[in-house]
């Protein structure tokens, strides 16, 4: 130790604090060298002549380029601060700065409290000029030399990623080959999960709806278990991070992908804070190579999922939105034919409520007047009804076509079911092969591998049972009958078992875009649909009046009790309506205080008994007159021998007295000793006279 290395004796007195860092985690894990020999700095100190020795380990792991914070520097310079430290020591000064700001600090710190600096070339007083310039040109080196390697690194890895070789992560279902590069993972049972995702997104159009389905089916996704690697995973009921993390990543439809995000600097109390992973549009990535490898799906079905996707989002103009249910059939399909805004929906009056369509974004946003308003009720029937007449013609095609998706669906989850069955037996033969292997005497790791062979042939037992659910469907679940579906394509739509959401899918199957206005001089709504394939059609439908709303009574029920008013009382109406199969306005059956409430409101005369003058009798008053029963007096009208009258087709029987006098009845009742039967004019015995 030289003169000029001699620290003072008050500077001895003090601290000494050797700082131990490493950029990067992967450092800390692989270059233990360095590690250890920044350890050793303590021995140095030691031989300088300190006594009291602290050693700064915090930042392990964290970059000295000043975007993230160091706990163990700050603690350093509050002791600086303090004037506890007599001299920091380091193995050389990209240790303790990268960037020039906490350099200079440091530097001036040490100045201010007399605090010496020391690394593995010697000694250096910040207070004196010249160590100052010589620390200050070892920072700047520092600083120098990590942007130079930062900008070599960065250029190489784009101009290999411009080639497409950069191995960079890929996504599960991918693997990189010695020798063919990127390529599908070989486990069958990845790929076809994966396979699944894309197919269940191309029939519902949702990502939450692919969940809601596989979750339903049991299907399971991997999740890797060694890293990055990508070689070990384990298997885990899917979630909705797997299903959009597979539509959103191009890497499956056989696209190179580098640099699709960014990294974002601000400052944060006087620091540079640098984030990443922030996503940058299509158009501003830095490499896409399509066509680069064998993908999953196409690039152009990429591109539409994308759309989708944002669409089910947002509610953007470029499409409509998947079929959510509810309980309007065009909710996020039509659009205001004024101001081009998607329409929202409402609810009006007693939940559940009926649909509303409005226009009313510009009064919102803007303060604008809306643009118009209508009810559902009636449009939805009517897009309905040109929906069916659409798909009339190929009606047998479609339910050809939906018998072999079902079918296909069906054999699809078989075989997801097969490949886990497939896998869980690997696992469980490996589990028995290694409790084989182990020395029974051993009972402590024995005993662990029992039990581990023990879950792995549960797993057998449980995809065998799921297989064989699938495999076998359940007696009580009858399959959709497809046949009939092209027979009558209106019961098909209004079946109880079809939901709003498949109604909404079939029609954007068929329908692209529905542009809706108000002819407010005819009362009507103007729907202009835009079909798949170009086509367009215009449909008109009346808007009701005030007053008038889908609760009124029907006509025919009107017309029927004005019919019977006179002749019969409420109760015979209520029955006569309920035969007919004729509900009240509200959908309700008919009672003698409801039709006696309708007939006060529309002004219709009630029945009286007093006004019958005793030429017409009913079927009761008929069988009492002629002594028989009600059901003698029933056989006669249908055999055409006593004349009978009904008001509506379903009214009760009205029968005159003259008629009971007719020589054929008389007959028919008079004979008591074999059925009442009528000879009929024109009838053939049986057999004939020998």
């Amino acid at each position: 130790m030289t003169s000029a290395d001699l620290l003072p004796a008050a500077v001895l007195k003090r601290k000494a604090v050797v700082y131990v860092r490493q950029s990067t985690q992967a450092q800390v894990q692989n270059n233990l060298e360095s590690r250890r020999r920044q350890y050793e700095l303590v021995d140095v100190a030691r031989q300088r002549g300190f006594c009291d020795i602290e050693v700064i380990d915090d930042d392990l792991g964290r970059s000295a380029s000043g975007t993230v914070a160091r706990p163990g520097f700050e603690r350093l310079v509050a002791w600086l601060c303090a004037g506890e430290v007599g001299a920091v020591l380091c193995f050389d000064a990209s240790r303790l700065a990268r960037n020039g700001r906490d350099w200079h600090h440091l530097l001036e710190l040490c100045g201010l409290v007399e605090a010496r600096v020391i690394d593995l070339d010697g000694v250096y007083d910040p207070g004196r000029p010249n160590d100052r310039l010589l620390l200050g040109m070892k920072g700047s080196i520092s600083e120098f030399e990590l942007g130079v390697l930062r900008a070599r690194m960065l250029d190489a890895a784009r101009a290999k990623a411009r080639r497409g070789e950069l191995r960079i992560s890929v996504p599960i279902g991918y693997l990189w080959h010695r020798e063919i590069g990127l390529g599908f993972d070989p486990d069958m049972r990845i790929q076809e999960v994966i396979r699944l995702v894309f197919a269940r997104f191309r029939q519902l159009g949702s990502a939450r709806q692919v969940l809601l389905s596989l979750i339903a089916e049991q299907v399971h996704f991997p999740r890797p278990s060694d890293g990055k690697k990508l070689v070990a995973f384990e298997w885990t009921l899917i979630r909705y991070r797997n299903v959009i993390s597979v539509l959103k990543n191009p890497f499956y439809a056989g696209a190179y992908v580098y640099g699709k995000g960014e990294k974002r600097t601000e400052i944060v109390d006087g620091r540079a804070r640098t984030s990443y992973g922030h996503r940058k549009p299509l158009e501003q990535w830095a490499v896409l190579l399509k066509d680069h490898h064998q993908g999953y799906i196409e690039w152009a079905e990429f591109e539409r999922n994308q759309k989708q996707l944002a669409v089910n989002a947002y509610g953007t103009l470029g499409g409509p939105k998947s079929g959510r249910g509810g309980r309007a059939l065009l909710a996020g399909l039509l659009s205001c034919g004024r101001c081009g805004r998607r329409l929202m929906v409402s609810y009006s009056g007693r939940p559940p409520g009926q649909p509303v369509y409005r226009c009313d974004r510009s009064n919102q946003m803007l303060g604008l007047p809306r643009c118009f308003t209508f009810g559902g009720l009636r449009v939805d029937a009517a897009v309905a009804r040109e929906l069916l007449r659409a798909v009339e013609p190929m009606a047998i095609a479609a339910s050809l076509e939906a018998e072999r998706r079902y079918m296909e669906g069906r054999g699809e989850q078989r075989r997801i079911v097969e490949l886990e069955l497939q896998q869980a037996r690997y696992e469980a033969s490996l589990a028995e092969r290694r409790y084989a292997a182990c020395d029974p005497d051993n009972r402590l790791i024995a005993a662990q591998l029992e039990k581990s062979w023990e879950a792995a042939l549960r797993r057998v037992e449980a995809c065998q049972a799921r297989l064989q659910t699938v495999a076998t469907p359940d007696p009580a679940t009858v399959p959709p009958d497809f046949t009939g579906l092209a027979g009558d394509l209106d019961a098909a739509w209004n079946a109880p078992g079809v939901t709003m959401r498949a109604r909404q899918r079939l029609l954007r199957a068929l329908v692209t875009d529905i542009i809706a206005d108000v002819d407010e001089a005819a009362r009507e709504v103007v729907l202009t649909i835009h079909w798949r394939g170009g086509q367009h059609s215009q449909l008109r439908v009346r808007k009701p009046k005030s007053g008038e709303h889908g609760c009124r009574t029907p006509e025919e029920a009107l017309a029927v009790m004005r019919s019977m008013a006179t002749r019969w009382s409420d109760a015979d109406i209520a029955a006569s309506l309920n035969r007919m199969g004729m509900p009240t306005g509200q959908g309700k059956t008919w009672t003698a205080h409801r039709v006696s409430s309708l007939r006060r409101v529309h002004g219709i005369r009630a029945y009286r008994s007093a006004e019958k003058n005793g030429e017409w009798l009913t079927m009761t008053e008929a069988a009492t007159k002629l002594g028989v029963t009600h059901h003698r007096i029933r056989r006669l009208i249908e055999d055409r021998v006593l004349e009978a009258e009904q008001v509506v087709p379903g009214a009760p029987y009205q029968i005159r007295v003259c008629d009971l006098q007719d020589g054929r009845v008389i007959a028919a009742i008079g004979r008591t000793g074999r059925p009442c039967r009528v000879d009929l004019e024109n009838q053939l015995t049986m057999f004939t006279d020998t």
